[in-house]
Order: C-alpha cells, then structure tokens, then sequence
C-alpha cells in the first residue's frame, strides 16, 4: 500500500507538471492534464491515505463526546 501511494503520488506531481509545460509552451491541452492530476490527488491518492492511515486505529478514540460534566462546587461563593 505505502508503495502504491507513492506511486500515485508521483503521478499527480508527473501529470502536474506535464500540463504546465504544455501550456508554458502554448499547446492547448495543459489545463486538461492538470485537472486530471488534481481529480486523481482528491478523489483517489487522499481516501486511500486516509484508509492506509486509520485502518488499525480504533475509531472510537478519535470521536468527540458528550462527556459527562463535572459540576463546579459554587457553596462558596
């Protein structure tokens, strides 16, 4: 898995770049490679990060709760 994420890593840095070379030298099409490279970093590199991540985490540790509140003693004052 650590391999297969740096490897879609480098690809969004591959394809970045790409695109911005196509279109610092005026060929139409630069945008399009870009957006690829970015729809991949969102919608595939990040999830399978955060599975790799958290995946033997106990999620329950991580939730906020209710917790109960401890009354303050105002007798005094």
């Amino acid at each position: 898995m650590k391999y297969l994420l740096r490897l879609l890593l480098f690809s969004f840095f591959a394809l970045v770049a790409y695109g911005y070379y196509l279109k610092n030298n005026g060929i139409a099409g630069g945008d399009k490679w870009v957006g690829f490279g970015v729809l991949l970093l969102t919608f595939v590199l990040m999830p399978l990060f955060i599975f790799h991540r958290y995946r033997k985490k106990n999620v329950k540790d991580y939730i906020l709760k209710n917790q109960q509140k401890k009354e303050e003693n105002t007798g005094n004052q």
